[in-house]
């Protein structure tokens, strides 16, 4: 059974928020100003106001939450996502927060975002594009109780550009995958993204990489079927993923917070209903 006093690492508060939401929900935070709910739509910090809403109605549901930092950057609305992450640790304090902010530059820049990321908001994890390389890659990775997750396999449609190009037999995603797995991991505090509309490519990702856990977008308004998903991507133990859902959970109904938590629970036990009572059972008491 897993001991929360000793829990230090991220592969360790990853199992932890798993077990404590008692599954794979990874809620987006990525509110538009335009598409809130008009009961918040004059309030002084109305991306804040709304975030608090999704979070109260979906704590104890989310094993994580992943705020994309455009939308708050773009309106300068940057303490605002400080303030929800803030209260996500009041609220949820076992969920993770996974700042999905994308970065990959090298050398002093990686080491300044990965300060923005872990200082000054306070995140768990961060995405990150490993197009340039391990010294994009590696400032990222310092902390053994922080995370990086490099972007492997995207759920958009212009992934296959470049992410499916063929060489040495295989597609550059299985080769950024293999690359951060033996070279990149030391600390376990890795995860790949890998789109929820691929799951031929996530199946042969999890042959190939049976330890690394998966962050999946694309479910929900984007399309992904679920129950190929996890076809696809649980591990051994029912485990291994982060299913990210944003705008069909935080805009459900019109953003009202009974809507939110009943599409976050919906999500939850339709994830659920496809991992084994056996394999959930073992996986928290692993």
């Amino acid at each position: 059974m897993l001991s929360w006093g000793v829990l230090q690492t991220f592969a360790e508060r990853l199992k932890k928020a798993q077990y404590a939401s008692g599954g794979l929900v990874c809620v987006g935070l990525d509110p538009q100003l335009a598409k809130l709910p008009r009961d918040l739509a004059q309030d002084r910090t109305p991306l804040y106001a709304f975030n608090r809403r999704v979070i109260d109605a979906t704590r104890g549901l989310a094993a994580a939450y992943k705020p994309q930092i455009a939308f708050y950057s773009a309106v300068g609305a940057e303490e605002e996502l400080a303030a929800s992450i803030r209260y996500i640790r009041e609220r949820a304090p076992d969920a993770l927060v996974i700042l999905d902010a994308k970065r990959g530059d090298i050398g002093n820049t990686a080491a300044a975002y990965a300060r923005e990321a872990f200082d000054r908001y306070g995140a768990d994890a961060v995405t990150i594009n490993p197009y340039m390389g391990g010294d994009a890659v590696l400032p990222f990775l310092t902390r053994p109780d922080r995370g990086a997750l490099l972007l492997c396999r995207t759920s958009n449609p212009g992934a296959k550009d470049f992410q499916d190009l063929t060489f040495d037999g295989l597609p550059l995603y299985r080769h950024v995958a293999m690359h951060a797995a033996q070279h990149w991991n030391a600390q376990g505090n890795l995860m790949l993204v890998v789109g929820a509309t691929v799951p031929r490519e996530m199946a042969e990702l999890r042959a190939a990489h049976p330890h690394l856990p998966f962050l999946v977008p694309g479910i929900g308004a984007q399309g992904g079927d679920l129950k190929a998903t996890l076809a696809a991507g649980l591990n051994a133990q029912g485990l291994g993923l982060l299913i990210s859902a944003s705008r069909s959970i935080i805009y459900a109904g019109g953003g009202t917070e009974a809507a939110i938590h009943a599409e976050a629970a919906k999500l939850h036990d339709e994830i659920n209903a496809e991992r084994p009572p056996a394999r959930r059972t073992a996986a928290a008491q692993a």
